[in-house]
């Protein structure tokens, strides 16, 4: 019975060993995954704040944006109200009986933009640019028999003047414009960047939690090894205790016979050796 507990105890002493081991390989693994979650959870945190930068800098560019347009539009109407003076008085003294300067310049415009943004083909370009150039001759034919009226040619140039400072302003619009929708750019990529690494700091977190639980359940069957390799060493303990006090009351039963035996040879006026002498006293009869 005594080697059948022993060969248990040794069972479970290996069982014991390797649940301390598993635990230990999850715990490393936990505080691994631990450690990559807090850098992701770092960059989430780095990627929000700079993407918080990029929108402030995107709103203050947009803010800059409306007070230039605001600008450029009082400019325009300013513009405007003297072009009309000016189609007036042609309408009333002008012998060049064509659409006013102002309708003429904003089909222009329209026509220059159609040029740069469109893709048309090459002999449609050269019929753009023919009607653009009609039209700017029209323009300076106007403006040059309205120039030769002094109050119209002042108008005429400070109506020139306001659409170049318009024309100036929208050039900085488009330049203010583009840097705000550079900034809300990198604003949606870095908001792009922190869900990413939100994500993956999530995943991290989760295997963390399941390797923490798993390294728990380790540990608990560790405890339990332990728990019953006191007991087994309890009842091992006691039968080795047992075993050795049988062990030695036989052997004290065999000395006492043998010392009987000597006594009596004693009796009988044997002569008696050393030993026999020693173990007349070890068994107490003299």
């Amino acid at each position: 019975m005594l080697n059948e507990l022993i060969d248990k105890r040794k069972k479970i002493l290996t069982d014991s060993e390797k649940h301390k081991e598993e635990r230990n390989r999850l715990n490393a693994l936990a505080s691994q995954y631990a450690r990559e979650r807090n850098t992701l959870n770092n960059q989430t945190r780095e990627c929000v704040e700079e993407a918080q930068k990029h929108k402030e800098l995107r709103d203050k560019n947009n803010d800059e944006v409306q007070k230039l347009k605001d600008e450029r539009n009082v400019l325009n109407d300013q513009a405007n109200v003297l072009f009309e003076d000016i189609d007036k008085f042609k309408k009333e003294h002008g012998t060049i009986k064509t659409r006013g300067i102002k309708e003429i310049q904003k089909q222009i415009e329209y026509m220059e933009f159609r040029q740069q943004t469109e893709v048309i083909s090459t002999d449609k370009e050269r019929e753009l640019i023919e009607k653009i150039k009609q039209m700017k001759s029209s323009v300076r034919e106007q403006e040059a028999e309205l120039e030769q009226n002094k109050e119209m040619r002042t108008k005429l140039q400070d109506a020139r003047d306001l659409r170049k400072q318009a024309s100036d302003i929208h050039a900085k619009v488009t330049e203010v414009a583009d840097l705000a929708q550079q900034h809300h750019d990198l604003m949606v990529e870095c908001y792009r960047n922190a869900d990413k690494s939100r994500e993956e700091a999530d995943e991290m977190h989760k295997k963390f939690v399941e390797a923490q639980e798993a390294a728990d359940a380790e540990h608990n069957q560790f405890i339990t090894c332990q728990k019953e390799l006191r007991d087994y060493d309890k009842v091992i303990g006691g039968l080795r205790k047992k075993t050795k006090k049988t062990r030695i009351t036989r052997e004290q039963k065999e000395v006492r016979k043998e010392a009987e035996r000597v006594f009596q040879l004693f009796r009988s006026g044997e002569k008696l050796t050393t030993d026999d002498i020693l173990l007349l006293q070890r068994a107490k009869l003299i």
